[in-house]
């Protein structure tokens, strides 16, 4: 604490008095202080650390406390917030390449301390605040190629893809938000591989996960578009509404990117919905060495993004956008006497699932104005390059297997410590990847690709440096070793030998 500060605690009300709305008594101070945390915060993020700290047993023995009842120190909180933190796993570290998530952009942090002070609420007109989100959503759609007329920002992916599917419903069942579906059955298309936020939106919105249908992979891991017909064209047969094919842009398994130019050939003459799951892979469509295969966006429905994703900001930061104004609305849209629409108009909130909608928006919004969209191109090109040399450096290495060829920014490959079984190689990699999150220098996540596990590595993180791509196998091949000494014919060795 700075000299002659005063701890900012909040002093006791006296029996019986009336209640004043509480407030920090050293706004400055304590102000002065979330500084200094964030900005050690972003030093931490900018070269990867060789382990990372572990709660104090005084500070886990705080976290099973009983609720408090007086007040209590803000200054003493927000140390033990910070330390906790610290000790959390983070996306925004340069070598956390597990899952696909928020990588901490710096005007993304300033960008929610403005927008939860304010603490706008996008569901009734709130005046400048509709104007960024309305920007926001044109320069993303701008960004990536798609020919945008209306759409809304959500809390997640999950929640986009179900704002574009129950759209996509209400044109393939009119009226059915109101009158359900009256026994009709009703089916969705997308890969074996789409994400499970598909399955859950049909569970959702009352088609059912039985009637998700997941269509084959070709030899891409992509959507087959023979199979995809032939599914559509049965299901009419037998009396099914088709309701919407979900084509992934960089699934989470593998980064495929379904054929979009092909699905929209099956889907444009058969009428039905094509809406893209471009959670994580979307934005590479404005990388030039990724556009090709994304060909045919400008002629799908809809589209989802995570920005909180490969553009960085912070959760939560999610996109859907359609490609034809009026189907938001006629999903969501209603009136109510406390919510009058003003003028003729809609509000926001006629256009969404949700009603309680932060200004997540100002988090891209101020990205796009501080960093411009070249520079986001530059990145996006560097992480998908990195792929790219992870996996020659695979092939090239005696100790490791390449599972396949990486469309976009995800890799998935094996450790091979020398003559295996199947069930044992599969069982090394699996407690490989557990050994290598609790070593922290390189931050993977196992997975199962054509039933075989591996180690999955996905690179989104602009602060990964090309330099640190190798030690992704350093560390990997000497972890294995000490895993598997026998089976790989070498002395076992130790951290840092």
């Amino acid at each position: 604490m700075s000299p002659g500060r005063q701890p900012g605690r909040m002093e006791p009300t006296p029996q019986h008095e009336r209640v004043d709305l509480p407030a920090l008594v050293d706004r400055e101070g304590v102000l002065a202080d979330l500084a200094r945390v964030i900005a050690d915060a972003w030093a931490s993020f900018d070269n990867p650390r060789i382990s990372e700290p572990e709660l104090d047993a005084e500070l886990i023995e705080r976290l099973g406390a009983a609720l408090p009842g007086p007040p209590g120190d803000a200054e003493e909180a927000l140390a033990d917030a910070a330390r906790v933190l610290d000790a959390s796993v983070s996306p925004s570290r340069p070598l956390y390449l597990a899952y696909i998530g928020s990588t901490g952009l710096e005007i993304g942090v300033l960008a929610s301390a403005l927008a939860v002070t304010y603490d706008p609420n996008l569901a009734v007109a709130a005046g400048g605040a509709d104007l960024v989100e309305e920007q926001s959503l044109r320069w993303v759609a701008e960004f990536v190629g798609f020919p945008f007329a209306e759409g809304a920002f959500t809390s997640g992916g999950m929640t986009s893809n179900l704002t574009a599917l129950v759209a996509a419903r209400e044109q393939a069942v009119p009226g059915a938000r109101r009158d359900g579906l009256g026994g009709r059955r009703l089916a969705l298309y997308c890969s074996v591989e789409a994400h499970h936020s598909v399955v859950r939106a049909a569970e959702t919105c009352g088609i059912g996960s039985a009637w998700v249908r997941g269509i084959g992979l070709d030899e891409h891991r992509r959507m087959r578009r023979a199979e995809l017909a032939a599914a559509i064209d049965a299901d009419r047969e037998a009396g099914v509404t088709p309701v919407a094919v979900i084509a992934t842009a960089g699934t989470t398994l593998t980064g495929a990117v379904d054929p979009l130019d092909q699905l929209a050939d099956v889907c444009e003459p058969r009428s039905v919905w094509l809406h893209v799951d471009g959670a994580y892979g979307l934005p590479a469509a404005a990388a030039p060495s990724a556009a090709p295969l994304f060909a045919g966006l400008s002629r799908v429905d809809s589209a989802t993004i995570d920005a909180h994703k490969w553009l960085g900001v912070q959760k939560s930061c999610s996109v859907v956008l359609l490609r034809r104004g009026g189907a938001l609305e006629a999903a969501f849209g209603h009136e109510e006497r406390y919510m009058l629409h003003e003028h003729a108009t809609t509000n926001p909130v006629d256009r969404t699932l949700e009603y309680s909608r932060p200004l997540n928006s100002l988090r891209l919004w101020m990205a796009f104005r501080v960093h411009g969209a070249d520079q986001f191109r530059a990145w996006i090109e560097q992480t998908l390059e990195h792929a790219r040399e992870l996996a020659q450096l695979i092939e090239a290495h005696d100790e490791f297997e390449l599972l396949y060829e990486p469309q976009l920014s995800t890799v998935c490959f094996r450790h091979l410590p020398g003559d295996s079984a199947a069930d044992e190689l599969d069982r090394h990699n699996l407690e490989l990847a557990e050994a290598m999150q609790r070593d922290g220098r390189i931050y993977l996540a196992p997975a199962v690709v054509d039933d075989r596990a591996c180690l999955r590595v996905t690179f989104v993180n602009f602060r990964t440096a090309a330099e640190s791509v190798p030690r992704v196998l350093d560390v990997a091949a000497e972890l294995g070793r000490i895993l598997a000494p026998r089976r790989s014919g070498r002395r076992p060795q130790t951290r840092g030998s």
